[in-house]
């Protein structure tokens, strides 16, 4: 399918691998055109030059923090008309809440919360002008079915979610073309999947392998997801196709949450 982007610009948080790398892999195969952004240079740089051989796109790796606002910045100079923000930042670490400080409840907020938002809040309304924009808040699956070890992600992500719900659908954007979507993730094959596997192991006494295997035993489709497959859905949300689909929350669990709602 021709997803009508190419030659679009796009700005993916997170770019050197998991989730991120997915999606900017599929936005590239595209035809659009990548700012990718992440802390770790090597990986980063690794990542986009594979993408421009493989595509033939115009890739732009920015080595920088994206929760700080040097590096928004940073990542917003590079092109000055960004048609798609995918937003996505690494989660806060898991744990117990009773260890948890005010300063590391303002580090997930600002990093999870606050940071999506100043990214949409620098692009949409130039976005609405040019009749075109998508922006794709890399959440969690942890906003529709919370994790325990997980409470600063639960947090932080909520606040975004119900930020989210309100801004897409004001007219002055959803009218002129601009959607505003959360992809929420549930088991990948990513690093942060194995941190937080093992947090809870560390937590319960048991081995990762042992956490590995409960959760594959509650996902219907019998596996973990992939960055491809993932990549590939954010790809179709920021796609001409999808101009029709804004405010929502799409899930991608392999069944696991167990609501009809």
């Amino acid at each position: 399918m021709d997803l009508g982007i190419k030659g679009k610009w796009a700005l993916v948080g997170g770019a050197s691998k998991g989730l991120g790398l997915g999606c900017a892999q599929a936005l590239a195969e595209a035809g659009v055109n990548v700012v990718m952004v992440a802390r770790g240079a090597e990986a980063l740089s690794a990542a986009a030059q594979a993408i421009r051989q493989r595509d033939g796109v115009q890739v732009i790796d920015i080595a920088t923090d994206i929760t700080t606002e040097q590096g928004r910045n940073q990542a917003l100079a590079a092109h000055s008309e960004l048609d798609i923000v995918v937003t996505n930042a690494g989660g806060p670490p898991p744990g117990d809440f009773r260890d948890w400080n005010r300063e590391q409840w303002l580090a997930a907020i600002d990093a999870n919360m606050l940071t999506p938002i100043e990214l949409i809040k620098a692009t949409v309304d130039g976005m609405a002008a040019r009749g075109f924009g998508r922006v794709v808040n890399i959440t969690s699956g942890a906003v529709k079915a919370p994790i325990d070890v997980l409470g600063l992600s639960n947090g932080a992500r909520s606040g975004l979610t119900g930020f989210v719900a309100g801004l897409a659908r004001q007219k002055r954007l959803a009218a002129h073309n601009v959607t505003i979507n959360n992809l929420l993730p549930g088991w990948f094959d990513t690093d942060r999947v194995k941190k937080v596997l093992a947090g809870a192991a560390a937590k319960s006494g048991t081995s990762v392998q042992q956490q590995f295997d409960a959760r594959l035993g509650g996902i219907p489709a019998g596996r973990i997801g992939t960055p491809d497959e993932f990549g590939q859905t954010c790809a179709f949300l920021c796609s001409q196709h999808a101009g029709y689909i804004t405010g929502q929350n799409i899930l991608m669990d392999g069944g696991s949450y167990p609501g009809t709602f």
